[in-house]
């Protein structure tokens, strides 16, 4: 999924460095509003796994804190091991669905100046490309 994330982002960032004009820029902005959606939904379904999944992990420990064994830690180390991951995955798409928040809204700029005029001058985050280098 990071990868995904990461090639559609490039891509948009291409075309918005490219100048170009954009054809149907109606099209083109429901298309890219359609793929936030997505992405906002993969978000959501990510943040409830990783936070339920913390839970189950803190619950472990708290239950370990009372009834020391050799079991339990193991599953806690386990538990502990996969979360990182979880929550690496939901930072990548926490950080890729701002950004195509900002290039929706960049794009309303350049296509549309009347309605774009009210949008912000200066964002409050400034979001690089990702870098193609780092693969997952």
């Amino acid at each position: 999924m990071g990868n995904k994330l990461r090639t559609y982002i490039n891509s948009l960032y291409e075309l918005i460095d490219s100048g170009e004009k954009i054809e149907d820029a109606e099209l083109f902005k429901q298309e890219l509003f359609r793929e936030i959606e997505f992405w906002q939904h993969e978000r959501l379904i990510h943040l409830i796994v990783t936070f339920l999944f913390a839970i189950v992990t803190v619950a472990v420990l708290l239950v370990m804190v009372f009834y020391a064994s050799i079991p339990l830690l193991i599953l806690f180390v386990m538990l502990l091991v996969l979360l990182i991951p979880y929550i690496r995955h939901y930072y990548i798409l926490e950080n890729g669905v701002q950004t195509l928040y900002v290039m929706y809204e960049e794009i309303t700029r350049r296509t549309q100046p009347v309605c774009g005029k009210w949008l912000p001058k200066e964002y409050g985050i400034k979001i690089r490309p990702f870098d193609n280098k780092n693969k997952e």
